[in-house]
């Protein structure tokens, strides 16, 4: 573990970007030496930093990182870069921004992880937290970096949603409750195998007060006996045991407690009903005061970009999917919305695969969908796999994706935007693809 109590003569900064600027700012207050390296020429964020210091763009500089004495590596780099790879196995010492936060910040930390829902879950946490008028603030892979926290006074909690990618960097984080959601095939680019992705989860456990579990899930079990955790609660869409969260009947439930029918939740399917129970298992390990929780997953919807309502049309629901961007996070959104609608899903689907495993869609699809509409890289990868589960037509763009699921929806139908892929291949990002969507789908 590095301790940052001490001065460096020579830090790195590893991937610009947002999180990168974030590092950068952090190290020159506490007056460090620093330079800069991106493997991308014209790195975003690149026109924020001091043009005065060390820059190395168009690769990772070897000589900048062999003469380092701390790597702060920016979460969208891999460690297994050869360059950070052979610097790692020679002994140069590497954080990242959430690392080097959790040195800092004394108050309790809630840090919240999963393939999906974890900013839907973080944000739900955050509000609870609010109304409960709880100092509070929620950053980390949601919205604000989370060394751009350390402007501000310290709060009385911290809510954090972390990726694995994050975690793959953070040594010393030490939350007071930690959870992991989920979790499904994903970054199998970055990866070598789902098992090497789990245990990059699995580190926000480490040294954790309270570590919060999904009782559907088995993934858990190789690593429970190292993890030494102080004190466990889970959740799950079955009928709990004392002082678990779970169903009964029609209502999420503590024990043998009834806390809330589901019919009053504003979230909608049933991912979301796990959703919030997470969430109130979370809430309540935070003292979070019962009222406060209730009050606000009646109140709380949908992200931007996660199955969020965009317009209907001829009693045809749009929704916008858009930060689906793995298989397991379409699974869901097909399921939750599939179960609950009287019509059937048009599904538009396909970006950059990553590698991606799509036969778990197969039977989601068959089940639920009138049509799939495909579009992107991964066009040919998702047809094969679908082909004999529902009607499948290709797009060349989003807008003809668009037509072809106008033409193809019938009264009680919804069409969902859930690509169940990355929007590298078309898109800025996921955010830039639902924006698209969207301005698309209100021009109709």
């Amino acid at each position: 573990m590095i301790n940052i109590q001490k001065s460096f003569q020579n830090v790195v900064v590893v991937g610009l970007g947002k999180t990168g600027l974030s590092c950068v700012n952090f190290c020159k207050q506490q007056g460090w030496q620093i330079s800069v390296t991106d493997s991308r020429s014209n790195p975003p964020c690149s026109d924020q930093i001091d043009q005065n210091l060390q820059i190395a763009f168009g690769e990772i500089s070897k000589k900048l990182i062999d003469h380092a004495d701390l790597l702060i590596i920016s979460p969208g780099v891999s460690l297994k870069e050869p360059v950070i790879a052979n610097a790692i196995k020679n002994g140069i010492p590497y954080a990242g921004d959430v690392e080097l936060f959790a040195q800092r910040i004394t108050a309790p930390i809630i840090a919240i992880t999963g393939s999906n829902a974890k900013s839907t879950v973080t944000s739900l946490v955050g509000e609870m937290a609010r109304q409960d008028n709880i100092n509070v603030q929620v950053a980390g892979n949601i919205g604000m970096p989370v060394l751009d926290l350390l402007q501000q006074p310290q709060a009385d909690l911290y809510v954090l949603e972390l990726s694995s990618f994050q975690l793959e960097t953070t040594h010393s984080l030490h939350a007071k409750i930690a959870v992991i959601l989920n979790v499904c095939a994903d970054h199998l680019d970055r990866y070598e195998n789902i098992q090497e992705y789990i245990a990059a989860k699995m580190k926000i456990y480490q040294n954790c007060n309270i570590g919060i579990f999904n009782r559907a899930a088995d993934f858990y079990q190789p690593f429970l006996p190292e993890l030494k955790i102080k004190q466990t609660i889970s959740f799950g869409l079955d009928a709990p045991d004392e002082n678990q969260y779970g169903l009964l009947q029609n209502y999420l439930a503590k024990g043998n407690k009834q806390l809330l029918e589901i019919e009053k939740l504003k979230l909608t399917g049933q991912h979301n009903i796990e959703n919030a129970l997470a969430a109130l298992a979370i809430g309540d390990a935070a003292d979070i005061s019962q009222a406060a929780m209730l009050k606000t997953l009646q109140t709380f919807s949908s992200l931007p970009h996660r199955c969020q309502l965009v317009r209907a049309i001829n009693n045809v629901a749009w929704y916008n999917d858009s930060k689906g961007t793995n298989v397991g996070a379409t699974l869901a959104a097909l399921e939750g919305f599939g179960k609950s609608i009287k019509g059937k899903i048009i599904l538009i689907a396909g970006g950059l695969g990553k590698n991606a495993d799509f036969t778990p869609l197969q039977t989601a699809v068959k089940n639920y969908t009138r049509e799939v509409i495909l579009i992107g890289e991964a066009t040919s990868e998702l047809a094969e796999v679908l082909h004999n589960r529902s009607t499948i037509k290709t797009a060349t763009t989003l807008a003809e994706a668009i037509q072809f699921a106008n033409n193809a929806a019938l009264p009680g139908d919804i069409v969902l935007l859930s690509p169940a892929c990355a929007s590298f291949d078309m898109f800025n990002d996921y955010q830039h693809r639902g924006d698209e969507f969207t301005r698309i789908v209100n021009a109709i």
